[in-house]
């Protein structure tokens, strides 16, 4: 995964913009804001949504195109597929947060005690990354599934695991820039524990930083679990997951294109949404493209 990091440094809007309000008057911002907060509402009100039940066979005729009965037409067990691609949001977003939050969480962690560390303790753990980052993640991701085995939950802990060097290396690059920072200096300087100087001063100096990682990651979480779905790894039938949603549809592509169609361009969208996001969490927390 290659993310453009930004060395963000502030946190204030030289044109006294809160944070929100500048990041909807981005225009990448503000398209991003509205696809996640449309795929947050669907995943929401999914039973509310969706006119049939996404496992219920029979719901029309088998193959039938779309139409006004069945929107996005149904598949080869007559199951509705604007149905099944209603609940796939749901799947989606528990993919991304579980993913991400996983491999945030212990990136932070591993890189805050790398960067803050000995010298032997920053050796030590960072090696340990250099080695892992000379796999890339579908290989980690594989070697997880082998050995918890297969499934969309396994998927996901896999795609967590997988993402935890980048993580890793991002916040031990940001934590070595903040130690040589006057501000951290003089709390060194004053006294301040070690628990002092990792969660009040360095943490909040890292996590805007993460957060626009993190945000760009959850593309990366979607895309991952649906190849791996796609590979016969991830979902299992009947579950209405996209990627498997197109792995099962492989083969009737000639005689049914909507199967692949439309949950093809669920995920390109939802990839598409938190790529602007992240891209307009940048550039309102990034202080050279604020003062532009």
């Amino acid at each position: 995964m290659s993310v453009d990091i930004p060395e963000i440094t502030e946190a204030a809007d030289p044109k006294g913009r809160t944070i929100p309000h500048a990041l909807i008057t981005s225009p990448t911002g503000a398209i991003g804001i509205v696809i996640v907060l449309t795929l947050i509402v669907v995943a929401l009100f999914a039973p509310m949504i969706a006119p049939f039940d996404p496992l219920r066979m029979a719901a029309g005729p088998r193959l039938q195109p779309p139409s006004a009965a069945h929107w996005f037409g149904t598949d080869d067990f007559g199951r509705d597929v604007f149905s099944r691609i209603v609940y796939g949001a749901r799947l989606t977003l528990q993919i991304g947060v579980i993913a991400v939050g996983i491999s945030l969480t212990a990136g932070l962690l591993l890189g805050l005690v790398a960067g803050y560390g000995s010298k032997w303790t920053e050796r030590i753990l960072m090696r340990l990354v250099d080695v892992l980052f000379s796999f890339t993640e579908i290989v980690i991701a594989l070697a997880c599934l082998a050995i918890f085995g297969i499934g969309l939950t396994n998927a996901m802990i896999a795609i967590g695991i997988a993402s935890i060097p980048f993580y890793a290396r991002v916040t031990h690059s940001v934590v070595l820039v903040e130690k040589n920072k006057p501000y951290f200096e003089a709390a060194v300087s004053a006294g301040a524990g070690h628990l002092r100087l990792l969660f009040v001063h360095l943490l909040p100096n890292v996590l805007p930083t993460l957060i626009v990682v993190g945000t760009l990651g959850v593309s990366t979480a979607v895309l991952a679990a649906a190849g791996l779905s796609f590979l016969g790894l991830g979902a299992q039938p009947p579950q209405p997951e996209w990627g498997f949603m197109l792995s099962s549809s492989r083969d009737l592509i000639s005689r049914a294109p909507w199967m692949m169609i439309f949950p093809g361009l669920a995920i390109m969208i939802t990839v598409l949404g938190f790529n602007l996001l992240g891209d307009g969490v940048r550039e309102v927390l990034d202080p050279r493209q604020r003062a532009r």
